[in-house]
């Protein structure tokens, strides 16, 4: 099976310093038939105007991914972090026993994000604030971005707090993917950049795609393009 959520049909609040799209209910939006694909629960596709931001506000027992993909996020929190996350890198947050936390945009430019909120495996450990610099050699392919799957964890790995993995996928127009996914997971993604085809489903740029049951998937890029994908388990 494969589902798409289009873009321009998604849940949205525009609050003049945030444009906000919920692939998933969050906040204000709520829809009972888009409420996550545990332990994925929040996708949001934030569009932040410069010299503004999420003041302090806490988090507790999240796993929380930002990945920049336009401008750049200054971070500080109650543990002393303080750190800019810019396009092409992701931050890491686990939330665990408790985190408080801002997020500004304090560059001159628009910033556009994904945040992604999973369920940890285990509750209540010890919070953590990484910021990964994703910058490679390699343009097109595959990259493991983080992940909580033991075959995957290696010293170049961003480690998060479930059996689970994420993935930056990209390539050129007429180039293509393959993708394996295993019994009992599923797989929701959004095309951060450019259109592709999924097993010959188009989808569109910020569109997202729910996938299950079906083991083999083709990637194939319609233009230069980028992929962020999840692969999770199912609870």
């Amino acid at each position: 099976m494969i589902r798409v959520f289009v873009f321009n049909k998604l849940g949205n609040n525009n609050y003049g310093w945030l444009d906000a799209h919920y692939h998933f209910s969050f906040g204000d939006y709520y829809d009972p038939k888009r409420c996550g694909f545990p332990p994925l629960l929040v996708w949001n596709d934030d569009l932040i105007q410069p010299g503004t931001g999420f003041p302090m506000h806490s988090h507790k027992n999240m796993e929380i991914i930002t990945f920049i993909r336009q401008g750049a996020i200054t971070h500080e929190d109650s543990l002393g972090n303080k750190g800019i996350t810019r396009a092409d890198q992701v931050q890491i947050m686990s939330a665990g026993t408790g985190i408080t936390h801002s997020e500004y945009n304090h560059e001159d430019d628009e910033t556009l994000l994904f945040q992604i909120w999973i369920q940890p495996e285990t509750n209540n450990i010890k919070p953590r604030w990484e910021n990964v610099n994703l910058h490679s050699d390699t343009k097109q392919g595959i990259r493991t971005l983080a992940s909580g799957q033991k075959e995957k964890i290696d010293d170049g790995i961003v480690t998060i707090f479930q059996d689970a993995s994420l993935y930056s996928i990209t390539g050129y127009k007429g180039s293509s993917e393959y993708y394996s996914l295993s019994d009992k997971r599923h797989i929701y993604l959004v095309v951060s950049k450019g259109e592709i085809s999924i097993n010959n489903i188009m989808v569109g740029n910020r569109d997202g795609v729910f996938i299950q049951d079906e083991n083999k998937l083709e990637f194939i890029f319609q233009g230069d393009s980028e992929v962020i994908l999840l692969d999770l388990p199912n609870l």
